[in-house]
């Protein structure tokens, strides 16, 4: 299994167990919990009790799975995934032992040859998981107000459009602890992608640390496996609000509100670029926000209120940081021994022994100068951008295993030979009964 496949696996794991990591929970609402995640999600109890086990050992490294694994191979005959795709269609929160229990009874496969962390395995990959099939109902309940008890408890994020500049829409992310609604780093982008989250949490975290656990939308900017992959590799627990159900993230919401009046103001003062809109973003944030008295917050501002918090802050190294936030994509190696990324041929160190095979692009997104690149049965080398230069260099020599092997004849003909002497062979062996005549009278049997 290579490790991208296995960090995904960890990432899953981590999902299914991170409400158990609450330390606030009694032993009577932990173990409520953990029977309502087993009945979700088809696992054992014991497998639970394993993984945060390992978890708390090992951290996010203790979730990869020990075994090679199959990835998306399988000795399960692809008809029969099949079927059992559409059982998980059918009732997204059917368990694994149950779509077992039916493909054997309808007599699709003998009973025993399906084992439940194979099959599971099996959907997840494909994108069956129960969570990943988990359908939401409408919430008629109202939401009660809710206050994490020390700062870096829980960040909330999200997305805000902004103002137009130069004929430019432009969008605000911003990170708010959810304990003191001071606002850990919020600026304003000319895109709206996954780079903007990964920018703006980045600089938080290399500022104030990390959280204990984040708290999301639904956005595709934020359920990526990037955010996944860092944040179990920074051992902060990710969680995602329901769809349509802004009241889970009522501070980050009414943050939202109060911006508003930042961007009337804005549009007067009529910014030139986007780093005069941050400018004026950054000089009203301080004023008219975190110096600002908050009702919620006792008389004290949120910046008062997030330093005098006792609660010590988890700072993290920079090369953690930069080892959590690296990218990975798959690309294929052209012939010439490169790769296109990021809109630009790259050269590999050793891609006359890679092409035509698919790579793994290892990356970080804030230097694309130099990247990585991993491949099956090769190892690691670098890749950096392609310069072409005024007259062509020498034609490279290809590698021995890649030259063509002169052959000593025709090895279809000679086995077409053999097939066809075989034929006659077994030709003029046959016993024909044609020319034999029925006598009158008789009947030969």
């Amino acid at each position: 299994m290579d490790n991208k496949r296995s960090e995904e696996i960890a990432a899953n794991r981590l999902k299914i167990i991170s409400p158990l990591t609450d330390k606030t929970l009694d032993k009577d609402k932990r173990q409520l919990l953990k029977e309502s995640i087993c009945a979700q999600t088809g696992l054992s109890e014991r497998t639970i009790r394993r993984y945060l086990n390992e978890y708390e050992a090992k951290g996010f490294e203790g979730l990869k799975p020990q075994n090679a694994g199959r990835g998306g191979n399988s000795i399960i005959p692809e008809e029969v995934i099949q079927e059992a795709v559409n059982l998980r269609r059918e009732v997204p929160k059917r368990s694994i032992s149950e779509i077992i229990r039916i493909l054997e009874w309808e007599r699709i496969v003998e009973p025993g040859f399906l084992k439940r962390s194979t099959l599971q395995d099996q959907l997840n990959y494909r994108g069956y998981s129960s969570r990943q099939m988990r359908t939401y109902a409408n919430s008629v309940t109202g939401a009660r107000r809710f206050q994490k008890p020390w700062r870096n408890y829980l960040w909330q994020s999200d997305i805000k459009y902004g103002l137009y500049v130069n004929g430019k829409p432009t969008y605000m992310v911003c990170f708010l602890d959810d304990c003191t609604r001071f606002v850990l780093h919020s600026e304003f982008y000319e895109t709206i992608d996954q780079k903007i989250v990964q920018d703006c949490f980045r600089k938080a975290l290399v500022k104030y640390g990390a959280p204990d656990s984040v708290y999301f939308d639904n956005g595709k900017q934020y359920r990526t496996h990037f955010m996944q992959r860092a944040c179990g590799k920074l051992g902060i627990r990710l969680l995602f609000a329901k769809p349509y159900s802004p009241e889970g993230k009522g501070k980050q919401e009414r943050y939202n509100q109060t911006v508003d009046s930042f961007l009337r103001e804005a549009k007067l003062a009529k910014p030139k670029d986007l780093d005069g809109l941050n400018r004026l973003y950054q000089v009203w944030m301080e004023e008219c926000y975190l110096h600002k008295v908050h009702s919620s917050l006792n008389g004290k501002s949120p910046y008062e209120t997030y330093q005098a918090d006792p609660h010590e802050l988890r700072m993290l190294p920079a090369e953690e940081i930069a080892d959590a936030f690296l990218s990975c994509e798959k690309r294929k190696v052209d012939k010439s021994g490169c790769i296109s990324f990021m809109g630009e041929k790259y050269e590999v160190e050793m891609g006359l022994h890679m092409i035509h095979r698919d790579v793994d692009v290892i990356y970080d997104a804030a230097d694309i100068s130099k990247v990585t690149i991993e491949c099956e049965g090769i190892g690691t080398c670098s890749a950096v951008p392609l310069k072409i230069k005024s007259h062509a260099g020498v034609k490279p020599v290809l590698p021995e295993h890649l030259e063509a092997k002169v052959p000593s004849g025709s090895r279809l003909l000679n086995a077409a030979e053999g097939k066809n002497a075989e034929r006659k062979r077994i030709h003029k062996t046959a016993i024909s009964f044609k020319g034999i005549k029925e006598t009158a009278g008789e009947r030969h049997v």
